[in-house]
């Protein structure tokens, strides 16, 4: 057995257990260290380099082929156990064969490849705090890849190029290494290595072409808006220069004989959208030659320059052979705004007049407060020569309208009559960011004389070596964002670009990704087309005409009227034009009661030979509209045939008042016709309605409740459900709102141990 020598990848020594530990011990140790030195934990500088060893020890001692070879060979046999400081080769010698690994150039293991991806690892903290902020600066070209990928082996010398080239552009390039940053690489969507992406505005846009230099390129611009740079000729761009006004930007225009715009200048527009607005000029295109000719341009040379508040003249101008990323942002960066530059938000006002951070650091700010209009024009130029006279790197020339920031204007003029309707100057130096400033106006309204100019140089002459002048403060509101769309254009540009973002996912995306959404649409489609099944082959077998012997059918046209229709909301719509109601008899008893399916009942009406024509046909007129409902079953019950039945059932109606017993003289005088029972033969429980009582206009609705007192005065002969005190008909008046109560399960329920025989 050859143990590892000194100072060679051991991966015992690095996860600290013994050649004889277990499974367990092995994890448990693995574990342990890997919370330790994770570098999104531990800020070591070798914390990174610590945990990959941690790992691949672990990779080796977790699999027991791998371990078996590195206990017999002190090699993995998958090239594992590399250290970062070292690299070695292993030569072995079998049947006089000798083998050479670094012959087959198979560079899994991360030591073995190009070491140019390190500088643009990623980690998710990293990712998420600095490089999606970034992404809203510059597009991000990332890459997702792993150990033991060949595809990953086969781009590489294509990665490389278009990394270096891109990165010089002035474009993100990220490396994400799935193995070790697995939650990063699930958070950007990736499953499968190598994977390509691009991140711009904290979007993500996924690459699905061929890798190769031009479709990368390709993949890059077209993560960039298509209207950063404006093309320009000889008839568009005194328009395009004179928009400084209402954009508030100065202007750059970039001359060159290249037929498109190049992609260096398309990622420094993007760069600086939010200062600068950008134009093109082709040199080589007919119509400009009188906008080259006007600026003096050398058509060999590319040349750059910057038009700010006089389009006549550039502000400043740059020309090389080879426009460079840092030579261009040395030049942006000195000329991001207008000499009197206007606030139009919070934002330019923080960056134009910094909180004093310093006595060295002081910045004043001159503010010309205006209004639109011709007849500040003369005021406005007269403080624009001014500035560009006396430009110092501790002072900044600023206006602002008053009419558009009222609430800035009244903090600093106090609303005074003598600024009312003219323009005013006012100095003023930013103490904190909560709105502090110290400030000093000028005595008179700025007219743009000789004498205002004498003035207002001599105030920033006696600032500099007296800073107390600024003897005012007040506490100023933050500016409104002028320049803001309007809320219906930003909802349709939000509503743009989730559009888009659908159309990239439905068509593009993983089909990982969408199998969350498309197993719920199959299984919301499942649920309804199997309800809709269900549902019909119920519907049929409710209908099926099965009559049993002694069924009697009665059919009533319903009233249109008629008041048993005032809560049809509440039920289903008849499907027949007529109810049909069955005898219960001792034939079908057991089917229509005692085996009735779970959720059905039977609403039986108690009658007699005498009254059953009539109460048949009010029972049929209030019942009428609940046929509907495939749950309720309709019958009637003939008093003379089954009363010993009937007074079975009632004894369980009762409460604590007693029940008259058979040698009650008025046994046999009660009368039930009108009772009507409602009977769930699953459950084993009954309710009870009772006939309506002529004489009390309130009514009852026939609740169960009540029946004990009635049953009381019926035993004393005093009933008032006997047929002499009011019509048959009128014992079932109200019935409907009763059988309102009974489907929405608000009537008391009496329940009975089994169901009697009907004999």
């Amino acid at each position: 057995l050859a143990a590892a020598a000194p100072g060679e990848f051991d991966p015992y020594r690095v996860l600290g257990v013994g050649r004889s530990s277990s499974q367990a011990d092995i994890k448990k140790a693995y574990k342990r260290l890997a919370r330790e030195w994770h570098p999104d934990k531990n800020k070591d500088p070798g914390a990174e380099d610590k945990f990959i060893q941690i790992s691949k020890a672990y990779e080796i001692l977790s699999n027991e082929e791998k371990r078996a070879n590195f206990d017999r060979y002190g090699d993995a046999g998958e090239s594992q156990g590399f250290s970062q400081q070292q690299h070695r080769q292993f030569h072995r010698f079998h049947d006089g064969f000798y083998f050479d690994e670094s012959f087959f150039h198979f560079p899994f293991n991360s030591e073995r490849r190009d070491t140019s991806d390190e500088k643009y690892l990623l980690h998710f903290s990293h990712y998420i705090n600095e490089i999606v902020p970034d992404s809203f600066k510059k597009p991000y070209l990332i890459k997702i890849t792993s150990d033991w990928c060949f595809s990953c082996i086969h781009i590489e010398p294509v990665w490389k190029e278009v990394a270096q080239e891109l990165e010089a552009l002035g474009a993100g390039i990220g490396v994400v290494h799935a193995g070790y940053e697995r939650r990063l690489a699930h958070h950007l969507g990736a499953h499968s290595t190598p994977t390509l992406l691009g991140l711009i505005n904290g979007k993500i846009t996924f690459f699905h072409n061929a890798v190769v230099r031009e479709n990368l390129r390709q993949f890059v611009e077209n993560l960039l808006p298509g209207n950063l740079v404006e093309k320009i000729t000889d008839k568009n761009y005194i328009h395009f220069l004179s928009h400084w006004r209402k954009d508030n930007k100065p202007h750059v225009l970039l001359f060159d004989h290249m037929p498109v715009v190049p992609l260096l200048y398309k990622l420094t527009a993007f760069a600086y959208r939010d200062y600068l607005s950008f134009g093109y000029v082709y040199v080589g295109l007919r119509g400009t030659e009188e906008l080259s000719s006007q600026y003096n341009i050398n058509v060999y040379t590319p040349t750059m320059m910057i038009f700010k508040e006089h389009i006549d003249r550039p502000a400043d101008v740059v020309q090389a052979r080879e426009m460079k990323k840092q030579l261009i942002d040395d030049f942006l960066s000195q000329n991001k705004f207008l000499m009197v530059a206007r606030l139009t938000n919070q934002r330019l006002f923080q960056e134009l007049c910094p909180v004093k951070k310093s006595h060295r650091q002081r910045k004043h700010c001159v503010v010309l407060l205006t209004e639109e209009g011709e007849k500040f024009a003369e005021a406005y130029e007269a403080f624009l020569t001014f500035a560009v006279a006396n430009t110092k790197d501790t002072l900044r020339f600023v206006h602002i309208y008053s009419d558009r920031q009222p609430e800035f204007a009244d903090a600093l003029l106090m609303d005074e009559e003598k600024y009312r309707g003219r323009s005013a100057v006012v100095i003023l130096e930013r103490r904190n960011n909560a709105g502090k400033i110290a400030y000093k106006a000028l005595e008179g309204a700025w007219q743009g004389s000789k004498e205002d100019n004498f003035i207002l140089l001599d105030l920033l002459d006696q600032l500099r070596t007296d800073p107390g002048l600024l003897s005012s403060e007040t506490v100023v509101a933050d500016l409104n964002d002028e320049l803001a769309p309007m809320f219906l254009i930003r909802w349709f540009y939000s509503t743009m670009d989730y559009i888009s973002d659908w159309w990239d996912s439905l068509f593009h995306s993983n089909w990982r990704e969408m199998m969350p959404l498309l197993s719920l649409l199959f299984s919301a489609l499942f649920i309804l087309f199997g309800t809709v099944i269900v549902q019909a082959f119920s519907d049929s077998s409710d209908t099926r005409d099965t009559p049993p012997s002694g069924k009697e059918e009665t059919a009533a046209k319903t009233e249109k009227n008629d008041a048993s229709f005032s809560k049809e909301s509440n039920s289903r719509i008849p499907k027949k034009s007529f109810v049909e109601v069955t005898e219960l008899t001792d034939i079908n008893y057991t089917s229509n009661l005692v085996r009735l399916r779970p959720g059905h009942m039977n609403v039986v009406l108690i009658l007699s030979n005498s009254t059953k024509t009539p109460l048949l046909q009010k029972f049929a007129l209030e019942v009428y509209m609940f046929t509907g409902s495939s749950s309720l079953h309709f019958s009637f019950l003939s008093l003379d045939k089954h009363r010993e039945w009937l007074e079975y059932l009632l004894e369980f109606a009762q409460d604590a008042a007693p029940i008259p017993n058979q040698y009650d003289k008025h046994f046999l005088e009660r009368d039930y016709t009108g009772y009507v029972l409602a009977l769930n033969g699953h459950k084993k429980y009954f309710c009870l309605f009772k006939p309506h009582r002529s004489g009390d206009e309130g009514g009852t609705l026939g609740s169960c409740e009540d029946y004990d007192a009635l049953q009381h005065a019926e035993a004393r002969g005093k009933s008032s459900c006997s047929p002499g005190s009011r019509s048959i008909k009128n014992k079932l008046h109200k019935l409907s709102f009763w059988m309102e109560r009974l489907l929405e399960g608000s009537l008391q329920r009496f329940y009975i141990p089994s169901w009697p025989a009907l004999d």
